[in-house]
């Protein structure tokens, strides 16, 4: 009698930085998945990433219950583990994708999804042209997260919101705090955000500011060139009015010249400069200049993972990104990523699209000119209403003696198959 014919397996891995939703995407592409048991095969993970495939360490996904699946999203950080790996082009490393195609064809891989950035979904489209090279039936799906938004094609990324949340929480907190004590203590306040070219993050502090005088006063975007002058008479003239001054200012500020103010001169694995803190930069700089008090904080790990304060319009998108991506398998699409398309502001409405993977790989979508005001220092209404929609709502975890209640996963390996 001839073999029966072996359902395709996933290939599921996350990558880059991660974010308070990215297992939201995880929960909605494995319980989406199990709903579709006569379609697909076993569901592996890899552990850390694209490394995962490349070490051949296959989490098998059948090991977690359905709880602990549902409770992935409400769950921060990445689950599965993430990495830092960019593939480089067949030509250059050959071995690489051989490797690849090697582990995938020995569990029976036929899915992979890739759920990350913009290198991420260069890493996917590129695993996507060599399978086709190789002559290796895959289909590559890639999965949109960055918490920096820099995504093209999607209106926003899954990630941003719930850190856009945070950090507008963060310095209208903040900025009252400084109030209360600026007529004999603290007269500066300044909170350095994430954003290394595209200023999405620290854009999401103007929200805080919905009246005359509100924090932060400023914000410094990596769009902006940063004008010593400018921005000394800017936090003068601010302090005399309100008798503070609090601001927002992205890790990517460079000076007139295109240096990054807080450039450590050192690059990370993907080759981008290393930053090494803006916030002190401009602290000393209002101390030497200004002689007045200050305090910085540094938002770094804690604006990404707080879960706590997630946005719920960011939870339910990171659900049905996804969920999208399996629907897209099943429905024979390859070598292209879900979106978000906004249809309506107010009240504010959303759809999945798509795009193909070769026009996302590797791009990045900056603020526009129009969402920064003329001085360089705020956001505009258009920049407002673009961004209100996508803090609202709140999705609470679960609450235990205080805290809130994580589901670590079993993430157990899959027998390995190949040679080491």
């Amino acid at each position: 009698m001839p073999k029966k014919h072996l359902k395709k397996n996933i290939f599921y891995a996350q990558s880059g930085g991660v974010t308070s939703v990215i297992n939201a995407s995880a929960c909605g592409l494995i319980e989406t998945a199990r709903k579709y048991k006569t379609k697909f095969g076993k569901i592996y993970a890899g552990k850390d990433g694209i490394l995962g495939a490349l070490n051949e360490n296959l989490i098998d996904v059948s090991k977690e219950s359905a709880k602990s699946i549902r409770a992935l999203r409400h769950t921060p950080a990445g689950a599965f583990g993430s990495c830092r790996h960019k593939l480089k082009s067949l030509e250059e490393n050959k071995a690489e994708y051989e490797r690849l195609i090697e582990v995938f064809a020995a569990h029976n891989i036929g899915y992979f999804f890739y759920n990350g950035g913009n290198d991420s979904q260069d890493t996917a489209h590129k695993v996507s042209i060599v399978s086709k090279k190789m002559g290796y039936p895959l289909t590559c799906i890639g999965i949109p997260k960055t918490i920096d938004n820099d995504l093209p094609y999607t209106d926003n990324c899954p990630g941003f919101g719930s850190v856009a949340k945070y950090v507008a929480v963060s310095i209208r907190e903040a900025g009252m705090d400084v109030a209360s004590m600026c007529s004999s203590s603290t007269k500066v306040f300044i909170l350095e955000v994430m954003g290394r070219h595209a200023g999405w993050i620290a854009a999401a502090g103007g929200l805080a500011a919905e009246q005359s005088g509100d924090a932060p006063h400023i914000i410094l975007f990596p769009e902006i060139p940063f004008r010593e002058d400018a921005f000394l008479a800017k936090v003068d003239q601010t302090v005399k009015k309100y008798g503070y001054c609090a601001m927002v200012v992205s890790e990517g500020v460079k000076n007139e010249a295109g240096k990054f103010l807080s450039d450590a001169g050192l690059t990370d694995a993907f080759g981008h400069t290393q930053l090494g803190g803006v916030a002190p930069v401009i602290a000393q700089l209002i101390k030497d200049k200004l002689n007045l008090k200050y305090h910085w904080a540094v938002a770094d790990y804690l604006q990404r993972s707080a879960r706590h304060i997630a946005s719920k319009t960011d939870v339910e998108q990171a659900y049905a990104l996804g969920q999208a991506a399996v629907k897209f398998a099943l429905a024979g699409k390859n070598d292209v990523m879900p979106t978000i398309v906004r249809t309506s502001n107010a009240p504010y409405r959303w759809k999945i699209g798509e795009i193909p993977l070769v026009k996302v790989a590797n791009q990045e979508k900056k603020l526009p000119k129009s969402y920064i005001t003329r001085d360089g220092f705020h956001i505009t209404e258009a920049c407002r209403q673009y961004l209100q929609p996508l803090i609202t709502g709140e999705d609470y975890p679960p609450y235990k003696n205080g805290l809130p209640q994580y589901v670590k996963l079993n993430n157990v390996l899959a027998p390995k198959k190949c040679r080491s």
